[in-house]
């Protein structure tokens, strides 16, 4: 009896011991382990897996934005950062998600601005949006974002990817082409400042093309994921003022079918540690709450929305 007792005590504590450490499990979908969205992912599950208790987020490589949305509505992962302009497609079915609509996706807030920066070499003569017309333009790889972007854009100004001589490049060669002056200009979206437009810089020098005026309240009008913002002079070696741009925002995605509390829990653990964030990753510097809910085309998840209103950043 004494050995049953001891048996039924021992079994007894490692329920116990279970039970507190009953963790819930979560994936975070990011990107490749050399861009911006996986440190910066790691460093999102870091800041949820210390504030909330019995919390184990994994930030998980994968191929960014539209898998990861296919990774949520699938129930293979519960959170990801993705490209708020893919995730409209993906919402709506339409551009790269043309006939294929996802279900069980919403918004948990923007992070931080990736932006249309529009290159044009020295010698182009490209000074505007409207000088394009007949140059020779890389637009970013076929069935990129930057595609469709650059698309999007080129709409505002009434010009189509007929207008142009089109070129599907990556950024790298896009900027090796008005090094070389096999291109005249490029679309390039991402953060500021990028790498291989740096380096263009350094070498050959580069034209920043700005977006502004009626055109660029019409495209933010048209599309709601654009948000307008200004690239700094000095960004680039060589451009001295400031460049009126439209960025797509990086955007904290979350499955729809997640339960209200668990959602509000973790959107309040992320924004009220903000300066954790930005000393864990420079890009957390440019999140804040006030810019969280701007961007938005797909629906708040209600447990973010919650949050967001006790805050006062939504009414």
């Amino acid at each position: 009896m004494k050995k049953i007792a001891v048996v039924a005590s021992v079994l007894g504590a490692l329920l116990a011991f279970t039970g507190c450490n009953d963790k819930k499990n979560y994936i975070l979908a990011t990107g490749g382990t050399s861009g911006t969205y996986y440190p910066f992912g790691g460093a999102i599950a870091n800041i949820w897996n210390t504030k909330i208790a019995n919390m184990n987020v994994t930030a998980q490589a994968t191929g960014a934005s539209a898998e990861n949305l296919r990774l949520i509505s699938r129930g293979d992962a519960e959170f990801a950062t993705v490209q708020n302009d893919v995730m409209d497609y993906a919402y709506r079915g339409s551009d790269m998600f043309a006939g294929q609509k996802l279900p069980n996706l919403a918004s948990i807030g923007t992070l931080y601005p990736e932006v249309v920066q529009i290159a044009a070499s020295k010698t182009s003569g490209i000074k505007s949006i409207a000088d394009l017309v007949g140059k020779r333009v890389s637009v970013g790889d076929a069935g990129s974002g930057v595609e469709f972007n650059a698309k999007q854009i080129l709409e505002g100004y009434g010009i189509t990817f007929d207008d142009i001589k089109k070129n599907n490049l990556s950024f790298k060669e896009s900027a090796e082409g008005l090094q070389n002056g096999t291109l005249d200009a490029c679309f390039v979206t991402a953060g500021v400042p990028n790498a291989a437009l740096q380096e263009l810089a350094f070498t050959a020098g580069l034209i920043l093309i700005p977006v502004d005026g009626a055109e660029a309240d019409s495209i933010c009008k048209k599309y709601s994921f654009y948000t307008k913002t200004t690239i700094p002079a000095g960004t680039y070696k060589g451009t001295d003022v400031d460049t009126e741009a439209l960025a797509i925002k990086a955007t904290l995605a979350v499955s729809e079918s997640l339960d209200e509390e668990t959602v509000y829990q973790m959107t309040k653990a992320l924004f009220d540690n903000l300066e954790e964030l930005g000393a864990a990753h420079a890009k957390g510097k440019e999140v804040t709450v006030k810019s969280a809910v701007t961007g938005i085309s797909v629906p708040f998840h209600p447990g973010a929305m919650r949050y967001f209103k006790e805050v006062g950043a939504l009414n």
